[in-house]
């Protein structure tokens, strides 16, 4: 197994499709190295909508938590202050997942749409960003623009705005089992 000397911050964003699924590359390219993956993942449901590259990396080794499932946008019942209380549980998860030192790789999937929506406040997110083990590379996605994030945007090493360009769904065809999810 290759070392790694220090593990770096990645951001994926941006409206064009493949955050996740670049995270979902990543995850397994490190998985082929021997590495320990750990993926979280906010404001998606699996037990509901699929999400089956979870099933995937979960095969593969690769532990998986979830935390504020639920959104406003598909679920109107939500309220903000309950999404808030969760996605802080999250963050609490992730900060003793830091003091363990365990994982070479971990994901946060979705979380800038934490911030992006209010639940997490930007510098509560930097904290967290802030207590990662030297060792640990960590890759946050989800869609957000750049004017909110420009503090992350700073502390990240690597920041990949993925643009739409032209999109399928702008015609009428609607969301694939193994495609867009």
């Amino acid at each position: 197994m290759i070392e790694m000397r220090k593990g770096l911050i990645q951001i994926y964003t941006g409206p064009g499709k493949g955050k996740t699924t670049a995270a979902v590359g990543l995850a397994v390219r490190a998985i082929g190295h021997d590495f320990n993956v750990c993926w979280i993942y906010f404001h998606k449901e699996p037990s509901k909508w699929g999400y089956n590259e979870l099933k995937v990396l979960d095969k593969l080794g690769v532990k998986i938590f979830g935390f504020a499932e639920k959104h406003p946008h598909f679920y109107k019942d939500v309220t903000s202050e309950e999404l808030r209380e969760e996605c802080l549980k999250g963050v609490a998860f992730v900060e003793n997942i830091f003091k363990e030192d365990k994982y070479d790789l971990i994901v946060l999937d979705e979380i800038i749409i934490s911030v992006r929506d209010g639940f997490l406040k930007e510098e509560e997110l930097i904290d967290l960003l802030d207590k990662k083990p030297e060792k640990t590379e960590l890759v946050l996605t989800g869609r957000g623009s750049s004017d909110m994030m420009d503090s992350l945007i700073q502390k990240a090493d690597l920041v990949s705005k993925i643009e739409s360009i032209k999109h399928y769904y702008d015609s009428g065809v609607e969301s694939r089992a193994g495609i867009e999810y």
